[in-house]
């Protein structure tokens, strides 16, 4: 008989990339990490991890038996909804997570709408990044995520996760107040091909879209100044100190002497919904997904 407990920590050594990474999510120390392993491999009969330079990775037969894991974790979340099933009112505890501005524009008035139509559904929501809310998923922490679309992410078709488009968030292009473009219902980036750019700090998600667009309109931009936060790039721009793409879901501060213009290619990130495999047939889910589906357009309107 498989001990889940054991395989649990298979499963967060493949999540987490290390022995060491994995013990530190499940508060172990990796020496006891590495023990369950051993464990499970000689209840098996086979070998689950093998040298990799100074690193283990996982054998052939612990990625089979992970497709299994998956497969038994996807069956247990599913047995917990048939024991749970309420036809009633949608109720009891819905964690979510999203990153920053997820959080402001969709996540905050989603909860306030389900504590007006569903009462007896508690809300909580946690400011998160991207990879932060696949491991709070990973790990059982929440039940919902609202993620930016990244190159790091899991695949869509990775069984543990399950993936959904939200919306399309276009950039506009963010200039001063006096800038010539000013006045012009949508220009071609190229247009800004000459001017000094403030953009996302490279680290930021966002930066390689902001440097796509830009290559994709002929040129590269002339990055001068660099920002992590979306106000502190349109305070920038106020001061004439360059231009910017900005997300159409950037709430910026009021008042400020800047204008957005519209771009004729429109380029955009995508934002998913992600849940673990199954969750959104849970009722409270569901009602948090169609809230969140209703706000979506309006939010990049």
């Amino acid at each position: 008989m498989i001990d889940l407990r054991r395989l649990h920590v298979l499963r967060a050594v493949a999540h987490y990339g290390t022995v060491t990474a994995a013990a530190s999510a499940l508060h172990f120390t990796p020496s006891a990490a590495s023990q369950q392993i051993r464990q499970l491999a000689r209840e098996l009969g086979v070998d689950l991890l093998e040298p990799q330079g100074r690193g283990v990775r996982l054998t052939p037969a612990a990625e089979s038996l992970l497709a299994h894991a998956d497969a038994i974790e996807a069956r247990w979340d599913q047995a917990e909804l048939d024991l749970r099933a309420d036809q009633g009112d949608p109720a009891g505890l819905l964690r979510t997570s999203g990153f920053p501005m997820a959080v402001s524009v969709l996540l905050a008035p989603m909860a306030a709408r389900l504590r007006d139509r569903h009462p007896r559904l508690d809300v909580r929501i946690q400011e998160a990044e991207v990879p932060q809310s696949f491991n709070q998923l990973f790990e059982g922490e929440i039940d919902l995520a609202v993620v930016e679309a990244t190159v790091f992410n899991p695949p869509l078709s990775d069984a543990r996760f399950d993936q959904q488009p939200l919306l399309d968030d276009p950039f506009d292009l963010v200039v001063p107040d006096d800038h010539p473009l000013v006045g012009r219902r949508r220009i071609d980036l190229a247009d800004a091909a000459h001017e000094r750019w403030i953009a996302p700090v490279p680290d930021s998600p966002c930066r390689p879209h902001v440097l796509s667009a830009c290559g994709a309109a002929g040129f590269t931009p002339d990055v001068v100044h660099h920002a992590l936060d979306w106000n502190v790039t349109a305070h920038l721009v106020a001061h004439g100190l360059g231009v910017a793409l900005i997300p159409r879901l950037a709430q910026l501060t009021p008042h400020l002497p800047i204008t957005r213009v519209q771009c004729v290619t429109e380029p955009h990130r995508k934002l998913l919904t992600c849940t673990r495999r199954g969750g959104h047939e849970r009722p409270a889910i569901a009602v948090a997904l169609a809230e969140l589906r209703e706000l979506a357009p309006r939010a990049v309107a």
